[in-house]
């Protein structure tokens, strides 16, 4: 059985949405113009460490000197056809921004809606186990949730994690003088948007499941070094608008070499052949004004740089000194493909691809 393939019987859960992961986001542009017309009031509340200031990975409560609750949630439409793989893509990706906060996770909340008339409920059970196996592989208890009988099928959860506010990472704390460090290989949207058109072969779709499942763990421990100034995922909105949030929030320059970018397998051809996702063209109209390309960067690399990231790395930025240290860290946990792709520097927020 190839990696797109389903029984005669069952449809394949991605031709049950309009958009995959967190291809389905919406455009950061659209998103900023609703949240600018929001009526909500916006009170003050001083133990709220974090909210919605900077566009980031979660939402922090300090409780005392030494805890905060971390809160998240995330969720999305299948990614891919396997109902086990895309329970466990889409809860590694929800429990990841607490990881990007610097926290620990505590436990989840299932967040469930289902074409209940549509899916067998084997397919949905097996979308739920894959959920819960994460969440054991994370040492937490999935502890509840919510479910719908909805059009599309959705899934995800909510996060609640803990962090010393001494050590929380925000997304707008990087210095000039940073170093970018990325901590998965780029493209995942680009093999999901091969897997839709029946281009991606099994190592391939091995591949970005493997990435897409794989815990962002090493964010607890680079939380504790003092050389780490910001921490991020990169997500929906692609390794440009991330790094455009890193950008604004610290009122810095983001420049990236775009020489020096991961790849998972396969991306490169791919892309090369024109493959990629309605939402790259998304990411790029709604924050393009922001970004400044060398001449030498390609259609492909920018449409590399724009690729929704679903269940991404980590994107750290660090003093030089530090950087080894990252480095080794990262390795540790098995994420040996983390690289340098860029550094913070005094400037406009804007981002600039070399």
């Amino acid at each position: 059985m190839t990696a797109s393939s389903t029984s005669a019987a069952t449809p394949r859960l991605t031709s049950l949405s309009h958009g995959g992961g967190c291809g389905c986001k919406i455009a950061p542009g659209v998103l900023a113009e609703l949240l600018a017309k929001s009526n909500l009031p916006k009170q003050f509340f001083p133990d709220l460490l974090v909210g919605t200031e900077t566009a980031d990975d979660a939402a922090v409560y300090r409780i005392n000197d030494e805890q905060a609750i971390v809160a998240t949630t995330d969720f999305f439409m299948p990614i891919v056809d396997d109902a086990f793989d895309f329970g466990r893509i889409a809860a590694t990706n929800a429990l990841s921004d607490i990881y990007a906060m610097g926290g620990t996770p505590l436990m989840a909340l299932a967040i469930v809606g289902m074409p209940i008339n549509v899916l067998p409920h084997d397919t949905i059970a097996k979308i739920l186990e894959g959920g819960e196996s994460v969440c054991r592989d994370a040492g937490i208890p999935l502890a509840g949730g919510h479910s719908i009988d909805s059009v599309e099928p959705i899934y995800g959860l909510v996060g609640i994690g803990i962090v010393n506010p001494k050590h929380m990472k925000r997304n707008a704390d990087a210095k000039a003088g940073d170093v970018l460090i990325l901590g998965k290989p780029l493209g995942v949207g680009i093999l999901s948007a091969a897997l839709k058109k029946n281009l991606l072969d099994d190592a391939g779709y091995r591949a970005m499941v493997d990435a897409t499942t794989k815990l962002n763990r090493p964010g607890m421990e680079l939380s504790q070094l003092a050389g780490v100034h910001a921490l991020t995922d990169v997500t929906g909105f692609g390794l440009l608008g991330h790094g455009l949030e890193l950008a604004r929030g610290a009122q810095l320059t983001t420049r990236i070499d775009s020489s020096k970018l991961p790849l998972l397998p396969g991306v490169q051809a791919l892309i090369e052949q024109g493959v990629f996702t309605g939402a790259s063209t998304r990411n790029w109209a709604s924050y393009g004004a922001h970004v400044q390309l060398a001449s030498s960067v390609s259609d492909a690399q920018r449409a590399l740089l724009t690729d929704p990231q679903t269940s991404g790395g980590l994107l750290v930025s660090c003093t030089p000194d530090s950087v080894q240290q990252v480095l080794e860290l990262f390795a540790r946990h098995g994420f040996g493909d983390a690289a340098i792709v860029g550094h913070m520097e005094a400037g406009p927020a804007r981002v600039i691809v070399d």
